[in-house]
């Protein structure tokens, strides 16, 4: 089964990238894979709290759209850049999803470091979104 795989981040830019990740999940016929990445921080139960909701909702949308889903939460410590490639490396995925924010004219001579690290090391192709 073909697997396309999100970066997400409950942002106005993870918001758009959520959006395309379903429609291009639909046009497919793939499995969507969610991953949620961050550098694990200790003792902070209340950000974990939220995480894990903001993650069960995406999961009812996903699911909502008649797209098959798994969500991960990897706390390895790494790069959420190295976590993404590493997951869409392991399921072969046919497409990675991203999303960028708006930057001022001095940020746009260089990308996020995630962002760019994942627009130049991905094995397939990486469709990079901006919010509204």
């Amino acid at each position: 089964m073909p697997t396309v795989v999100l970066g997400y981040v409950p942002k106005p830019e993870g918001e758009a990238a959520l959006a395309a990740s379903i429609a291009e999940a639909q046009l497919r016929a793939a499995d969507l894979v969610v991953v949620n990445s961050h550098r694990a921080r200790h003792g902070d139960g209340e950000d974990h709290d939220s995480i894990v909701a903001e993650l069960d909702e995406v999961r009812v949308r996903v699911g909502e759209a008649g797209v098959t889903v798994d969500v991960r939460h990897p706390e390895t410590g790494l790069d959420a850049s190295e976590d993404l490639l590493n997951i869409a490396e392991e399921l072969d995925a046919e497409l990675v999803v991203i999303g960028l924010r708006r930057r001022t004219p001095v940020g746009k001579l260089i990308l996020g470091s995630n962002a760019q690290r994942i627009l130049l090391d991905a094995h397939c192709p990486v469709l990079a979104v901006k919010s509204d």
